[in-house]
């Protein structure tokens, strides 16, 4: 621990001393306008503090109402700031209009109706607003502050560290704004930046336990899960109700296999979260707590939170047809199944369909809805159903899916999402099929691939992949470092097939450098032409890597599949495979900072497998 809070690095240009921006460099003007368009919303585990509109808020906001000439300007500000007391965000916006048409210049009214508009929902008219009332009043550090949590919410993390670092300029130190911006920096992997604004912050306040837990968070995405709890463990000291304090270790006890003394931090937490996206992260933490060890029937019920309710992570689906329950029958009904979550998770909960037919039955009918690139897959394997991809949008910060190719909703008995069957078909370990596969890769596609494959040499083929295509300080502790895989790329008598997406130059200049013959497919888009990468898949021996939208692919077509991932994770339900899948294997980390060990047994049972 001690590492982290000595010997801050020295260098030119620290954010916690930077000189305060000029308003031309925080405002939003045309030329530096961030687009809302594909911004998405950030990750709750990071946390930002404060609320425009909490009571400490509304004070100022009063206090600075007080200095109003304006007499009607005044009254319709006061009275405004009254129904924002009651919640009645869209009255209190309504008043901010009227004192706008009053005076147009008033700072103090764009900030009430920023704040009325982002509580109603409206973040792109929000932030406009909030820049519109900085821009008349540069010198009020609080809009800033408002300004950078709303940018760090709608993911525009730029733009929410130059806020952060303007109101630090008028409040050096200010415990909240310094948490907020280590936030920021843990966003954009800068874990170095965030630690170096934390380790300043505590040295100023040594006793504020959020602060504890924000470095904990930050050296847990660096990997260190082990100092990381005794950060947490050091919040939870200064206060033991401390609710991220709690729900973050019970995150770290998860991770070790402390399964029950996870569940009793979660269970602290809970009630003392007050933010409906807290109060279902945690809940999903307590599913996950379960489900790693193979308590399905609490682990699927704790696993309802995954929809998120109520919050701005909700997706809306726009289907006018019921949505299915439990107690309504399956037999001969028309049921659309929407999928959920990301690639990999279509996939993965797609193991659930063939249950889903067969309940339905021969006078039904199953609809599914996938993303775009998987409908081919999924149209192979379901030929009798109806196979259609979804559209997901951002829409004033909330996702709406819809289903294009759908006109006729008014034909369909109810829709489901996948993960609603899992209590009904998987309420035990004996319920996963052994020998299910339910992807069918085109033949002579697969024949293509074989007789290309066996051109190359005469050694066993086996397909690597690395990474995900999605970097990020929250999930790269997930994933091995590729000069880590040296030990298994080096195994001769193995031909390695490269199956990564996304950009992979650097990673095979490395392994050319090292002297590793890593083989790239020619004439097929590894990231969208997920058909044919099925059909390549299927070619293989054996494909290694870890869990993502690939593995998912190669496995659900009945691929030999072997996972490198850390230990105690959910989707291995307490085995040493994937359990939705016919032919797995995992290979368990126990410490994300080395995977020398995952790696060696790989090589072993490489070696074991096609070289003995």
């Amino acid at each position: 621990m001690s590492n982290y809070l000595r010997n801050p690095r020295k260098k030119t240009g620290n954010p916690v001393f930077a000189p305060k921006p000029s308003v031309t460099a925080i405002a939003l003007g045309a030329e530096n306008a961030v687009p809302l368009v594909g911004a998405g919303l950030v990750d709750p585990a990071s946390q930002i503090l404060g609320d425009s509109a909490s009571s400490e808020s509304l004070k100022r906001l009063i206090s600075s109402t007080d200095r109003i000439k304006q007499i009607d300007t005044l009254i319709l500000l006061k009275e405004a700031l009254v129904m924002f007391k009651r919640g009645d965000w869209i009255r209190g916006g309504e008043l901010a209009l009227k004192a706008l048409h009053v005076d147009e210049k008033s700072a103090q009214a764009w900030h009430v109706l920023a704040i009325a508009r982002e509580k109603a929902g409206d973040l792109k008219t929000a932030i406009t607003c909030f820049e519109t009332a900085l821009r008349i009043s540069p010198e009020d550090a609080y809009i800033a502050n408002d300004l950078g949590r709303l940018a760090f919410r709608l993911s525009l993390n730029d733009l929410a560290q130059k806020f952060f670092l303007h109101f630090l300029a008028s409040f050096p130190n200010h415990p909240e704004a310094m948490n907020n911006l280590a936030s920021v920096l843990r966003e954009k992997n800068d874990l170095d930046g965030a630690i170096e604004v934390l380790q300043t912050a505590i040295a100023a306040h040594p006793e504020d336990p959020q602060l504890w837990n924000a470095i904990g968070t930050v050296v847990n995405a660096r990997g260190d899960t082990e100092t990381a709890g005794v950060f947490y463990q050091e919040a939870l000291k200064f206060d033991p109700d401390h609710c991220h304090g709690n729900y973050n270790y019970g995150n770290v006890l998860t991770s070790l296999g402390r399964f029950d003394e996870a569940r009793r931090y979660f269970d602290h937490a809970l009630p003392r979260f007050t933010d409906p996206m807290n109060v279902y992260t945690c809940k999903l933490s307590m599913a996950f707590a379960y489900l790693a060890e193979g308590d399905l029937k609490n682990g699927w019920t704790w696993y309802r939170a995954r929809t998120k309710e109520n919050t701005p992570e909700h997706t809306v689906y726009m289907v006018q047809s019921p949505r299915w329950d439990a107690d309504m029958p399956l037999e001969g009904k028309r049921i659309f199944v929407s999928a959920e979550q990301g690639l990999g998770d279509e996939i993965m909960f797609g193991s659930l369909l063939p249950d889903l037919i067969r309940e339905v039955g021969p006078s039904g009918h199953v609809g599914i809805g996938v993303e775009k690139r998987l409908v081919p897959l999924f149209q192979k394997g379901f030929p009798d159903c109806t196979v259609v991809h979804h559209h997901t949008v951002k829409h004033q910060g909330h996702t709406v899916r819809l289903f294009p190719d759908i006109k006729a909703w008014e034909t369909w008995d109810a829709y489901a999402l996948m993960c609603d069957f899992l209590p009904r078909y998987r309420s035990k370990m004996e319920d996963f099929p052994q020998h299910q596969t339910f992807f069918r890769p085109d033949p002579e596609r697969v024949a293509y691939w074989k007789a290309l494959l066996g051109g190359l040499n005469d050694k066993p083929k086996v397909g690597v992949l690395w990474k995900s295509a999605i970097s990020h300080s929250r999930r790269n502790r997930y994933y091995s470092p590729f000069e880590d895989w040296q030990a298994v790329l080096s195994l001769e008598g193995i031909q390695f097939i490269n199956l990564q997406y996304g950009d992979t130059e650097a990673e095979l200049e490395e392994a050319r450098n090292m002297g590793l013959d890593i083989w790239t497919p020619p004439g097929i888009d590894l990231k969208n032409d997920l058909d044919d990468l099925s059909a390549l898949c299927m070619a293989m021996d054996c494909v290694l890597g870890p869990a993502n939208a690939t593995s998912n692919i190669a496995a659900a077509a009945g691929v030999k599949i072997w996972i490198a991932s850390l230990a105690n994770t959910w989707i291995s339900l307490g085995t040493d495979r994937l359990p939705w899948y016919a032919d797995t294997r995992m290979f368990f980390a126990h410490n994300a900072l080395d995977w020398q060990p995952v790696m060696q047994d790989m090589r072993d049972a490489l070696v074991e497998e096609f070289l003995s």
